[in-house]
């Protein structure tokens, strides 16, 4: 079973910042669009910023300019800098792989955005 593992999250104050990472098998670090997604309570999972195989990434409207995403393909890492954090920031915060063979998530870490 493919496994999604990320670090990161926890509380941080408005206007802070967070750093989240994942890792995972080879093959899916070099051949699939990963993603951040995330989901506040009584709400849907949402993008929040993604990046194909060849690099193209695409941010949710509400984090652009403040969060950034890169992926190290060498290293088999996927990193979501969050800066200038919100309260709407608070979610649980998933990692995801979509390949051509399947869909795969990480088990997903809080973050919490305290005024």
């Amino acid at each position: 079973q493919v496994q999604l593992v990320e670090t990161g999250g926890g509380s941080v104050q408005a206007g802070g910042s967070q750093k989240l990472s994942c890792t995972g098998p080879e093959h899916i670090f070099r051949r699939c669009e990963l993603g951040w997604y995330r989901q506040a309570p009584q709400k849907d999972r949402e993008l929040v910023s993604k990046v194909s195989a060849d690099g193209t990434i695409t941010y949710q409207d509400s984090v652009k300019g403040r969060f950034t995403i890169s992926r190290d393909s060498v290293k088999n890492m996927l990193y979501l800098q969050m800066n200038s954090m919100k309260i709407e920031d608070t979610a649980k915060y998933y990692c995801g792989a979509l390949c051509d063979w399947g869909g795969f998530w990480s088990q997903g870490t809080q973050v919490t955005v305290s005024s």
